[in-house]
């Protein structure tokens, strides 16, 4: 094995157990979390939220290549774009509304901070960035059936993950809204990915 596939798979096991243990850790903590309903389970609760679904994906694809398996280009992309946005929108728009403390804390870090931040050094340094604006429809399809899935539960069961999906408070017009806007802003980013792909691999 070469120096650089070792780097690789080392960079992309630290991506993938950071992740599975923040999902792991929030799965025990969401046992015991004020938020939620008393008669929903952690997992089916926490199984509402992009940012777990994501880690998730990160966690079992990371570790899919540090046991040396090749993902092709546009997954990796679509990816680290799913992962970068977990990281954007939560800082940008949803991190003053809660103070998480101690293990709390730590695992919030976690999933979106640090592994947004692993895989991206993971894809700058070793990925295969030979994308293309092609690429961009079906990086978005993962974030659209998350928001199709998240307003039917949500419409279905009165649990909306995030704000800006929340239909009963909002009303359906602003949500719809708020969804394309979400879809401007992944696609917004995956151009800027695929951008910062070409000029790294000239």
């Amino acid at each position: 094995m070469s120096q650089s596939t070792a780097r690789s798979r080392t960079l992309a096991a630290a991506a993938a157990l950071t992740a599975g243990a923040a999902v792991a850790l929030q799965i025990r903590l969401a046992a015991d979390a004020p938020g939620r309903p008393l008669d929903t389970p952690a997992l089916w609760w926490l199984a509402g939220y992009f940012t777990i679904l994501t880690n998730g994906g990160v966690a079992v694809l990371m570790g899919a290549v540090a046991l040396g398996m090749h993902l092709s280009a546009r997954l990796q992309g679509g990816l680290l774009l799913s992962i970068l946005m977990v990281g954007l929108v939560y800082h940008a728009l949803l991190a003053r509304l809660w103070a998480p403390e101690g293990l709390a804390w730590w695992t919030d870090q976690a999933l979106h901070t640090a592994t947004p931040v692993l895989t991206l050094l993971w894809w700058l340094g070793h990925g295969d960035r030979r994308v293309t604006a092609g690429d961009l429809p079906a990086w978005l399809i993962w974030p659209a059936v998350y928001a199709i899935y998240a307003l039917i539960r949500g419409a279905l069961t009165g649990f909306w993950p995030y704000p800006f999906l929340d239909a009963d408070s909002l009303g359906w017009p602003q949500v719809a809204l708020n969804t394309a806007g979400m879809v401007a802003a992944f696609a917004a980013l995956g151009l800027g990915l695929i951008a910062l792909a070409r000029a790294s691999v000239r």
